[in-house]
């Protein structure tokens, strides 16, 4: 059996440094994209099965998938049809004062 996408990127990642500066520079999609994936595979969904539960085509999903040019409330109705919930982390990258003293 061959090896999945997720063991396929873990391995890139670790053993390609180019790889890993290109992934590194659009973190935010793949974030979003990988939460998404991985959540459909969880629930046991196809990308087709999601679609009809959102009452879009496949090839929406496909681009929701994408994690790109998504927005929270997208995110929100993908949750909802796969049945899991979301939670939103701003996380600091530094300590910055941010105006604060």
């Amino acid at each position: 059996m061959g090896k999945n996408v997720f063991d396929y990127h873990d391995e890139k990642i670790r053993g390609d440094a180019e790889y890993k500066t290109a992934y590194d520079a659009l973190e935010s999609e793949f974030s979003i994209a990988d939460a998404l994936i991985r959540a459909r595979v969880e629930a046991g969904l196809t990308q087709a099965e999601v679609a009809v539960r959102l009452g879009v085509t496949q090839p929406a999903v496909a681009r929701m998938e994408s994690g790109r040019n998504i927005s929270l409330k997208s995110v929100a109705r993908y949750a909802g049809a796969i049945g899991r919930p979301i939670t939103l982390k701003i996380i600091p990258t530094s300590v910055s004062s941010c105006g604060e003293s």
